[in-house]
């Protein structure tokens, strides 16, 4: 194994979006090893990047969901995929048919359609200060990485497997969170992006062991060497992984890195 790579919510951070002591000494061992480490995850960037320097040894970080790529340390753009304005304006009318909370990013801004608990909690969880736009289709004038719609779980459901078959080889759309539909370019995946970031480092994706829980983890957790689900995932999450550790509040991830990589052998001085 080369690197590690790993989602942040409900994988790496607590309930209260810490990350452990403990995780943090793990990181840093493995990277004094010679391991890459590799954070990906469906944040945006301004959102990641507070953890990432937390962190502090990680080579390159992904974020929207595989839509930008960003030095690990001086945090220049490597890549990026984004919508062009006529597709991104379709994605919002979609959820202002459903009447559904809607946003986009652009820097340390999320840009979002409806005042309310989805608003509140999102700036909370992200640190990101949101700005009401009302109509998102109609303020929608630049190419966008990433649009997120919430909804009750249901809904979300539903949507999802409207808007996979209506933008069908368009786009691609998952879900972190049950309550949430995420919409990003189609190349725009966590295992293309990773796939990308290991080239750049000078191995392969079947060098790296991956952590995720949820739908939008997938593409990454099937791509690599050895995929990881955190005992919190999703169930069918679950069930195409290779291995499952145990919960984040746990320090699953850690603690499965700790016995394989160090007691188990697979990472050598």
């Amino acid at each position: 194994m080369r690197a590690v790579a790993f989602d942040l919510d409900d994988t790496i951070l607590h309930g209260d979006l810490s990350i452990s002591p403990y995780t943090l000494d793990v990181f840093r061992r493995l990277h004094e090893k010679g391991m890459e480490i590799l954070p990906v995850s469906g944040r945006s960037q301004m959102s990641m990047k507070p953890f990432v320097e937390q962190i502090g040894c990680a080579a390159i970080y992904i974020s929207c969901n595989g839509a930008e790529l960003w030095d690990g340390q001086d945090h220049t753009l490597l890549r990026r995929e984004t919508f062009d304005v006529g597709l991104a304006r379709r994605i919002a009318a979609f959820g202002k048919e459903h009447g559904c909370y809607a946003q986009t990013y652009g820097g340390a801004y999320f840009y979002f359609n409806q005042y309310g608990h989805y608003a509140d909690s999102y700036a909370k969880a992200s640190r990101l200060e949101g700005q009401y736009v009302g109509d998102l289709e109609a303020w929608i004038r630049e190419p966008v990485a990433k649009i997120l719609m919430m909804d009750e779980v249901g809904t979300i459901a539903d949507m999802l497997t409207e808007a996979r078959e209506r933008f069908n080889g368009e786009l691609s759309v998952t879900c972190s969170k049950p309550w949430f539909l995420e919409f990003n370019p189609l190349r725009a995946t966590k295992g293309i992006a990773l796939a990308e970031a290991a080239e750049r480092l000078g191995f392969g994706a079947e060098d790296i062991i991956a952590f995720g829980d949820s739908l939008n983890d997938l593409s990454m957790l099937e791509s690599v060497g050895l995929g990881v689900c955190v005992a919190n995932g999703r169930e069918d999450v679950k069930a195409r992984c290779q291995a499952v550790c145990g919960t984040n509040e746990e320090d699953g991830p850690a603690h499965y890195l700790e016995e394989k990589l160090f007691h188990g052998g697979l990472c050598t001085a």
